[in-house]
């Protein structure tokens, strides 16, 4: 199922478990937003609105509010020494897409836990004393290295020979 989503004067395709960069809108990473402008619900039956399909809404989660790249505008006016350069950032929020909601539903999902590092497994020990886990006490060899050949001496650079002026041999 997706749908097709109004905001910041733009429209969007949207899907469940999509990452989507909009206009900045406001909310805190991991907080749960919903986007009401859903102009059209595809999928088996699909629906259009007239202009927006009344208690259908969009949840999303926000992943993150950043700024774009910065983009320089430039102003001349030739033979008039005027020039003005301006820089611009323009704000965004990257959301998620958790769910497509129709007929006024609230959303169900929560936000997605940040994901935390899990602390690698002890290696657990049989009766008869041998470890369990797939990974071996043994240290692994190291790589022998590759001998390199000495440096050769250099032998000294030959002197150009002054060219003779004038005298022909």
């Amino acid at each position: 199922m997706f749908a097709v989503i109004k905001t910041g004067g733009k429209q969007y395709r949207v899907a469940e478990d999509q990452l989507l960069q909009i206009e900045k809108i406001e909310g805190e990473p991991g907080q749960i937003i919903q986007l009401g402008d859903v102009l059209m619900l595809g999928g088996d039956t699909p629906q259009i609105g007239s202009p927006a399909i009344s208690g259908a809404s969009v949840a999303a989660e926000v992943v993150s509010q950043g700024r774009g790249p910065k983009v320089i505008a430039f102003k001349k006016r030739r033979r008039k020494n005027s020039r003005r350069k301006r820089g611009h950032r323009q704000e965004f929020t990257l959301i998620r897409i958790t769910e497509i909601l129709t007929d006024g539903a609230k959303p169900t999902k929560a936000a997605r836990p940040k994901h935390v590092r899990q602390p690698k497994p002890e290696a657990a020990v049989d009766a008869d004393g041998a470890e369990t886990s797939g990974e071996t006490s043994a240290k692994p060899k190291a790589k022998a290295k590759a001998k390199k050949p000495a440096a050769k001496a250099k032998k000294p650079a030959a002197k150009p020979k002054a060219a003779a002026k004038g005298k022909k041999k």
